[in-house]
């Protein structure tokens, strides 16, 4: 399966979360820290899931891109 991530860059670091899976997150100082850290989140949150007896959320979420005109000010 694939997850979609979504990576933000914040004030100190890095954040990254998947909408399929709520509640799964990592942060970290660089990308690829935070790249490993949401990897390894991933796995521990359908690991928790199982163990629970709770279904596995299949993938659903889509992402794209919108070129947007750059407007001088």
């Amino acid at each position: 399966m694939k997850y979609m991530v979504i990576i933000e860059k914040g004030e100190s670091g890095y954040g990254a979360y998947v909408p399929d899976l709520p509640g799964c997150v990592a942060a970290g100082k660089t990308v690829d820290e935070v790249r490993n850290l949401i990897q390894e989140a991933i796995n521990v949150h359908i690991e928790g899931l199982i163990e629970d007896g709770e279904p596995v959320p299949e993938p659903s979420s889509e992402s794209f891109f919108i070129d947007v005109p750059t407007v001088a000010y």
